[in-house]
């Protein structure tokens, strides 16, 4: 392993989405993970397809396949995690108490445990037990209700704000928080991630503007959200689509001259004139191809960048030079992020099969042999 937490091993309690994401992120820093698979449950339907086509979410580590129904599985994570750094689970709360595997069964096998929570409404709250998704969670926060047309339903923004940006990524944030306050205090803690939380604080911005009266809850009202004609998406001669971000007055400025357009036709704050410029500008943008305008416009301080989809994204020339996307396991895929001059990460795995790495994991946590053989042969673990 390499990467500012080598030497980091977290148990990761496998599930779906948010956890994965957030797990994925700290083993590309380096962090030893093991998963914890359930036994295989078989194959078919459109849903299995899904849960199996995690592919880079998945990536960088092992893998141990362990039956958490019987009281010798629960007896064997335990064992895992007294040698462990951290725990992670994505359950619906309590859910990991009744198996045995909570926090404080947890805590006592290992006081320094960081031990990770993901879920959508929280541990805690009148809604903690229901059922949901991120368009569920958003919706919770403000979030939704700012993206999308006026006068139409709002637009799910994929579920990047919900299960990765107020999910994933705030429960790694969270962990490595806690495991650097365990190396001061001894101690180990709980980190209850919740995707209303996290989604609600990407908003933080938002709700100040708001309360300065500088955003209505309105959608398509606003300078960010697709009303303003320099920060907006324009169709192209030949279907494409560009995108223009040009905020600050001098940027502005520039792209009105750039495309031959007058200044004083354009008052850019004057919220009035918004509809009248951004039909002005779609009619400039709609007269010429995307590839004419990313040589007219692209690397200029115009705030510029043609929209691309996922097929064309790891080929444009900026991300090819940055090495943004990388080929793993014969997958293109985002590489690790973010960048460290001294330990950098690194795809260190491919996502591994259910409980391919079972015997190693077992024996470095000092099971022998016989006793692994005696588990395999009464089907405590898989491999």
């Amino acid at each position: 392993m390499s990467g500012p937490l080598a030497g980091i091993r977290i148990i990761e309690l496998a599930g779906l989405g948010p956890a994965p994401f957030g797990t994925m992120l700290l083993a590309d820093m380096g962090a030893d993970v093991v998963r914890v698979d359930r036994k295989p449950m078989g194959s078919g339907g459109d849903f299995d397809k899904l849960k199996a086509a995690g592919g880079p979410t998945d990536r960088g580590r092992r893998s141990i396949a362990i039956d958490l129904k019987n009281p010798r599985g629960i007896q064997t994570v335990l064992r895992l995690i007294e040698g462990a750094d951290a725990l992670i689970e994505g359950y619906r709360p309590g859910v990991a108490e009744r198996l045995g595997l909570g926090p404080q069964v947890c805590l006592g096998r290992n006081p320094r445990l960081v031990y990770g929570r993901m879920t959508g409404w929280g541990q805690s709250g009148p809604l903690a037990q229901a059922a949901g998704h991120d368009i569920n969670y958003i919706a919770l926060s403000g979030a939704l209700h700012a993206i999308g047309e006026a006068g139409r339903p709002p637009v799910p923004p994929l579920n990047l704000v919900g299960d990765y940006g107020g999910g994933g990524m705030l429960l790694a944030f969270g962990m490595v928080c806690a495991l650097l306050e365990a190396r001061r205090s001894g101690l180990g803690q709980v980190v209850d991630a919740a995707m209303t939380d996290g989604a609600a604080l990407l908003m933080a911005q938002l709700y100040g503007f708001h309360a300065a009266s500088q955003w209505t809850d309105r959608r398509e009202d606003n300078f960010l959200d697709g009303a303003a004609p320099f920060y907006a998406c324009y169709e192209c001669a030949d279907g494409g689509f560009v995108s223009v971000g040009a905020i600050e007055p001098q940027f502005f400025g520039l792209l009105l001259d750039t495309l031959g357009l007058r200044r004083e036709d354009f008052p850019q704050w004057s919220k009035a004139d918004w509809p009248a410029q951004k039909a002005r500008l779609a009619k400039v943008f709609k007269a010429r191809n995307r590839d004419d305008w990313c040589a007219l416009l692209e690397g200029t301080d115009t705030c510029f960048a043609p929209v691309l989809s996922m097929a064309e994204a790891p080929k444009h020339r900026h991300n090819m030079f940055r090495g943004t996307f990388v080929e793993a396991a014969g997958q293109v895929q985002p590489a690790p992020a973010p960048r460290f001059d001294r330990t950098p990460g690194s795809i260190s795995l491919p996502p591994p099969a259910i409980g391919e790495h079972t015997v190693a994991i077992l024996r470095q946590a000092g099971f022998g042999d016989d006793e692994i053989e005696e588990m395999l042969g009464q089907e405590i673990v898989g491999i």
